[in-house]
């Protein structure tokens, strides 16, 4: 039987929480240009002589306090994906887990995948919205491995699901527990930044404001992560009934000082304190299995300035992981990308 492979991509993790292997993970993270996209000896001295030496022995600390027994929490919840996924697709399918970053690697998994003569590829990443740092990134380097190919089966990668009515679901059923038992005030959704002028790159020179990003999703801006956010924000709103004023859409996890896309996650946390509100329910909607950047930065260190400021209570809506509700959100993806071609 000819098979379909399917290839899910999530960000990375370092094979350790080690200093010397976060450094590692850290150096090929942020040496890609797609991610830190500056010329490459600025960008190389940038990461190898300021934020790898001085930023792994603090990270290492975090990865320490999120890893789970049987290892990092994006691995753990990747390889469950590939493994649940995989019973539910059947023998037509073969299901891998690869990480942009470290282990396992694309060009590894891939490696394995050429020697199976697939008839197609479909490529999954982890990221609901579409950033040229994160699922751009994952198409490159996809495209980079195969061109050498002697047999290049069809590749095909599912766009970006930010709208799709499981992931809106998902979050909506992760908020209901906290729903059952709390009133809140106010309810935030942080998604990870960008530096400002990769939107405007996306958008050919013209700036968010300029394309209205903020206000909806048009022919000028469908790609844009900044657009894409904003949706599926006003999606959950809309799912968990809630109005205009009463929820914040922000962005968080800055690097260095220019001018990255905003609301700042951070400044949002000191307003609404400001403005007496006490209780608040956050989500992380950019992010479909906990991490560093919604189990620390999102629970714990925002929730940390929040009561400090005078707040009383902060949760957090944990991400899909491997929740059902996710399995059938990919296993949709890939009957959907699973079309077969009029030629075959």
């Amino acid at each position: 039987m000819v098979k379909t492979g399917v290839l899910l991509v999530n960000l990375g993790t370092p094979d350790s929480p080690s200093v010397p292997d976060v450094r590692k993970y850290l150096r090929e993270f942020l040496m890609d240009e797609r991610v830190i996209d500056i010329p490459f000896l600025n960008r190389w001295l940038l990461v190898n002589l300021i934020i790898a030496p001085f930023r792994a022995p603090k990270s290492a600390k975090i990865y320490q306090e999120v890893w789970l027994t049987n290892g990092s929490p994006l691995k753990v919840y990747g390889l469950s994906n590939e493994k649940v996924l995989g019973e539910e697709l059947g023998s037509e399918y073969v299901v891998r887990l690869a990480m942009r970053y470290q282990n396992p690697s694309i060009p590894a998994v891939l490696a394995e995948m050429e020697k199976m003569n697939l008839k197609k590829i479909i490529v999954i990443p982890f990221f609901p919205q579409y950033a040229s740092a994160t699922s751009g990134s994952v198409h490159q380097k996809v495209m980079e491995t195969v061109k050498t190919w002697q047999n290049i089966p069809e590749i095909v990668f599912a766009g970006d699901f930010y709208k799709h009515p499981m992931l809106v679901q998902g979050f909506a059923d992760n908020a209901a527990k906290f729903l059952q038992n709390n009133s809140y005030e106010h309810y935030v959704f942080s998604y990870h930044g960008l530096p400002e002028r990769q939107t405007v790159k996306a958008h050919h020179g013209k700036t968010c404001s300029e394309l209205g990003c903020e206000e909806g999703i048009t022919e000028q801006n469908y790609a844009c992560y900044k657009a894409q956010c904003f949706e599926t924000t006003r999606l959950l709103a809309e799912k968990l009934g809630l109005s205009k004023e009463m929820y914040t859409t922000c962005f968080q996890s800055r690097l260095g000082k220019e001018v990255w896309i905003q609301p700042y996650t951070e400044d949002v946390v000191k307003e609404l304190a400001g403005k007496g509100i006490k209780k608040v329910l956050a989500f992380s909607p950019a992010f479909v299995a906990d991490c560093l950047e919604t189990t620390i930065e999102v629970g714990e260190e925002y929730k940390e300035m929040f009561i400090e400021l005078g707040g009383e209570q902060w949760d957090l809506v944990e991400s899909l992981n491997d929740t059902p509700i996710w399995i059938e959100l990919l296993k949709d993806l890939v009957k959907t990308y699973d079309q077969p071609s009029v030629f075959r």
